[in-house]
């Protein structure tokens, strides 16, 4: 029996009518666009320029069909000959010779419709068709039946005999032709759907996507969603901010402090984030915003609470290393216990959704409470989008997900290096997160200092000093209030008077290059000039 759903199994539509039978393709997510699959009888143009993966489109349907029970019938018209596809097709998961041509047949017909037109192709379709009792049908090479037709008329005649034919058989019809920008296809009309694939190129990158720009008797997720193929097949990305259109509007309720295990970091923040929100931790290259994230899976793991470090740039073996060689000695144990999971993108090609899509189900398969996850590079998904004014609307997607799911999110993003303010590189993005943490040098006396400051928390009292911190190989440590300083904010820190000698901040244990801010602009009284002639004396 062929892998097909009804939607809503056992129920009715709302006017009294059976519910629609689907035909499940498996292939990866098309089924979700089309919120269940193709409409079984119903005929399907698909249609895109060449190399865009018609044909590996066709057959990973094809071949996932006959898989759970159905029979298929694929002809070909004027296209690459049989052996040479199957040879393509060979090195693709979904391939499996052995179905072939007991349950996929290939069909050669050509010489029919040379000799005998569209009528003879139509019988030679019919006949093989009812022979193999298939439950799908595909046609490749309609460009060439049209030429055949001596009218637009008469391909819609032709295309109207087979969709009945087909719709007494019960079998799904798929149609494929070439189609190229600014083309119009009359006979695309007639079709039930329309799955357009595309392929362009967006700088040097070439950009693979589908359009379901038709789709009678049910829903579909509309506009553009990047596809790539590789030996899976065809693998579909629908957008994330479509994926998740209509989320949870409430999440869970019972919240808990999320410390980083830095106690005066943790303490201006009242204990530390709360579970289920979403932090962006700022900073320019450089100024620790790696090692604040490795911190905050640590102390989770300590805890006993499971994390993910989701990055692009670190690799695991140097990550650790970087943990090690900064006091977090047991970062390593809870690696390899599973406890924090390293998930490493190389820095190559990415789509973003994939990635999007990744993160989100490795987090379902772990079936974990009380989750922490560092994103380390927003950067990251930034190079990988194709349309950069999808940016807010997929980071809102994304966060409200992970929100939903009680994950507790820190998000890394860069600042300039050199810069007279802190620009941000998305500014929406401080609208979709509950917390930000700016973390930056400053430069006084031809020496860097590393800054700290919470400039936003929401749901939470917090302490928004400005706080100096070091690393070393002990660890992060974090001073009280870096007082001293004017313009901290700008990079350009300044003394207000000459600066006294440097002594042991009492507070924090950490030196302090400036001072006392109050001995620095204490005001010294003014010095009475000296008598005239007290000044000829001593010149004499």
């Amino acid at each position: 029996m062929a892998n097909t759903a009804d939607n809503d199994e056992g129920a009715q539509t709302h006017d009294g009518r059976s519910p629609t039978k689907r035909l499940v393709t498996n292939v990866p997510r098309l089924d979700f666009i089309t919120k269940g699959g193709l409409i079984q009888g119903s005929s399907y143009a698909i249609i895109g320029p060449p190399g865009s993966g018609k044909t590996v489109f066709a057959n990973q349907i094809a071949f996932e069909h006959v898989r759970t029970g159905g029979k298929a019938l694929y002809v070909t018209l004027l296209t690459e000959s049989h052996g040479r596809m199957l040879e393509n097709l060979s090195q693709m998961t979904f391939f499996d010779p052995s179905v072939i041509p007991e349950k996929l047949q290939y069909l050669s017909a050509y010489r029919d419709l040379e000799k005998e037109g569209l009528k003879g192709l139509l019988e030679l379709v019919r006949k093989n068709a009812q022979q193999h009792g298939a439950t799908l049908l595909i046609i490749d090479g309609m460009d060439v039946a049209k030429e055949f037709a001596h009218s637009d008329l008469s391909f819609k005649r032709f295309l109207q005999d087979l969709q009945t034919f087909c719709n007494i058989l019960g079998c799904t019809t798929l149609l494929l032709a070439p189609h190229h920008e600014g083309e119009i296809h009359p006979e695309n009309t007639a079709v039930d759907g329309i799955f357009e694939l595309s392929l362009w190129l967006h700088g040097p990158r070439a950009v693979r996507e589908l359009i379901a720009i038709k789709f009678r008797g049910g829903p579909s997720l509309l506009g553009r969603h990047e596809v790539e193929i590789s030996d899976r097949g065809m693998v579909i990305h629908p957008r994330t901010e479509v994926q998740f259109a209509h989320p949870a509007s409430a999440g869970r309720e019972d919240r808990i402090r999320m410390p980083f295990g830095i106690p005066r970091l943790d303490d201006a923040m009242r204990g530390g984030l709360l579970s289920g929100s979403t932090t962006l931790l700022l900073g320019a290259p450089g100024t620790g915003k790696t090692l604040l994230g490795l911190r905050f899976l640590l102390e989770g793991a300590r805890a006993g609470q499971p994390g993910v470090y989701f990055g692009f740039y670190e690799t695991p073996p140097r990550l650790i290393e970087k943990a090690l060689g900064t006091g977090m000695k047991d970062f390593k144990k809870y690696v390899d216990e599973g406890l924090i999971e390293i998930q490493w993108q190389p820095p190559l090609e990415h789509n973003m959704d994939s990635l999007a899509e990744r993160l989100l189900e490795r987090i379902e398969e772990r079936k974990v409470d009380r989750l922490r996850l560092f994103i380390d590079g927003v950067s990251g998904f930034r190079s990988a989008a194709v349309y950069p004014d999808r940016l807010v609307r997929f980071f809102s997607a994304l966060t409200h997900q992970l929100r939903m799911m009680d994950v507790t999110t820190l998000y890394s993003d860069e600042t300039p290096l050199f810069s007279p303010g802190v620009d941000m590189p998305q500014p929406e993005a401080a609208s979709t997160v509950e917390n930000v943490i700016l973390v930056r040098y400053v430069e006084l006396r031809s020496q860097l200092y590393r800054l700290l400051s919470i400039m936003k928390m929401r749901e939470s009292a917090y302490d928004s000093s400005i706080r100096e911190f070091s690393i070393s190989k002990d660890g992060i440590i974090v001073a009280d209030t870096f007082e001293s300083a004017e313009s901290i904010l700008t990079g350009h820190a300044r003394m207000t008077s000459s600066p006294a000698p440097a002594h042991e901040d009492a507070r924090s244990g950490l030196k302090n290059p400036l001072g006392s801010k109050s001995r620095s602009t204490k005001k010294q009284p003014a010095k009475k000039p000296a008598p005239a002639s007290a000044s000829r004396r001593r010149r004499t």
